[in-house]
């Protein structure tokens, strides 16, 4: 299999791997009455070299061989900056007909998006992982494809667990305490790492919820930031963690990246992540071991789970050929193919089982195993986008020093409510 890690690529990537082929909107018909779809897609990689367009221009030829009345023009766009990218582009009345994004349900809310039964085979469709499928649905209609996955897994570096005298990764709340407090008198620097910084604060925060019992939203669909358990996970990391020192210093200044750059480097021993730290401490020549994430009594049996959707926009009326080229990417083998290429989890069940069948994937088997009951993002509210850059803001407060997480989780919750309300 051929291995490399995803995220987002660095901020001075080449503006050539952003892929201009033709003005975003049009609806453009040739002389032999050819219809051209617009396509606009998140870069995965991490170099010039392992760009998503070299998937895309294969994938689409071997579409258009298949169909030579529908051509596929592709733009690739960092992380950070597609989704803004859609956004402009639909607000100035020029929608792409199809956009690969972190979001879709402000587009669904107004009536901008095709719906899942009106693009894919009942086939396709009922092949979806189902936790990640329901995830993209809003009143009851699947208008966000899912298009690739992601769990969060507990990783830890054998070595300085063994220096520690630590046989085997903790699988409480307590355990990890006791290790922690064994690995900061075996010398290394930061036992865990604990990253609630503004790059993805909403990941570490969920990972936590969930592991006491808690979470975003409650079984309805409602909002639950000031859950019990939600503000017992913030009160015992405050001190039981980040007061006694074992921790990064700063938590809430601290992103994702920094905490895996230092598991990398052997400074932090713990961290929860996702399969980009697994190439990347590889790379950097750390053994490391993978285990579901403690849990507050006993090892948790939920994890945070991060999907990427595919739109359809009806903005330009192709339907009929929208459908034809995501049945296609929707195919078992074109499927396997991006999730191998990028060591991301597939969202059918068919491409799952087959990679969980597959020796030569047993890399990400930690990864798959948590997919089907992983806890997803409340996407599917249009409220959700407005919060999570709330969260990255203000979440970390709830371990400072002297922080109050009950106060800070109940203001959470009061802008959730009323965000919720306006939209």
């Amino acid at each position: 299999m051929q291995r490399r890690f995803f995220g987002p690529i660095a901020a001075g990537l080449s503006a050539g791997l952003v892929l201009t082929l033709s003005a975003c909107g049009d609806s453009a018909t040739g002389e032999s009455g050819d219809v051209q779809l617009k396509l606009i897609v998140t870069e995965y990689g991490d170099r010039s070299g392992t760009s998503s367009k070299r998937y895309w221009d294969q994938l689409i030829g071997e579409f258009q061989f298949e169909h030579p009345d529908i051509a596929v023009d592709v733009d690739v766009y960092p992380r950070g900056e597609v989704d803004r990218k859609v956004a402009d582009l639909v607000k100035a009345g020029k929608a792409p007909d199809m956009a690969q994004i972190a979001t879709y349900a402000d587009y669904a809310a107004k009536d901008k998006l095709y719906s899942a039964d009106e693009l894919l085979s009942i086939p396709a469709q009922a092949d979806f992982i189902r936790a990640v499928s329901e995830a993209g649905t809003a009143n009851r209609k699947q208008y966000g494809l899912p298009f690739t996955a992601s769990t969060r897994v507990f990783f830890y570096n054998k070595k300085l667990l063994k220096e520690a005298g630590i046989e085997s990764p903790p699988k409480t709340w307590d355990e990890l305490r006791a290790d922690a407090v064994a690995l900061k008198q075996s010398g290394v620097p930061t036992p865990y790492g604990l990253p609630l910084g503004p790059e993805e604060a909403q990941a570490e925060a969920l990972n936590w919820m969930l592991s006491a019992g808690g979470g975003y939203t409650d079984n309805i669909g409602s909002y639950t930031f000031d859950a019990p358990e939600n503000i017992r996970a913030f009160e015992w990391l405050r001190d039981e963690m980040v007061a006694k020192g074992l921790t990064n210093a700063a938590p809430g200044k601290t992103d994702r990246q920094d905490a895996y750059d230092a598991f990398v480097r052997g400074e932090v021993a713990m961290v929860n992540g996702h399969p980009t730290l697994m190439e990347r401490a590889l790379e950097g020549g750390i053994d490391f071991g993978m285990a579901p994430l403690p849990g507050r009594e006993k090892q948790s049996t939920a994890t945070t789970g991060v999907a990427d959707w595919m739109t359809a926009f009806k903005e330009n009326g192709n339907r009929e050929q929208i459908s034809a080229f995501l049945n296609f990417v929707y195919d078992k083998k074109n499927v396997l193919k991006f999730a191998e290429q990028y060591d991301l989890l597939p969202v059918t069940n068919s491409a799952f089982d087959a990679m969980r069948a597959d020796e030569s994937h047993q890399n990400v088997w930690e990864f798959l195993d948590q997919l089907r009951t992983a806890e997803l993002y409340p996407v599917d509210k249009v409220s959700w986008a407005p919060m999570v850059r709330t969260l990255r803001e203000r979440i970390g407060g709830t371990v400072e020093r002297g922080g109050n997480p009950g106060s800070v989780l109940e203001a959470i919750q009061r802008e959730a409510e009323a965000t919720e309300n306006a939209s």
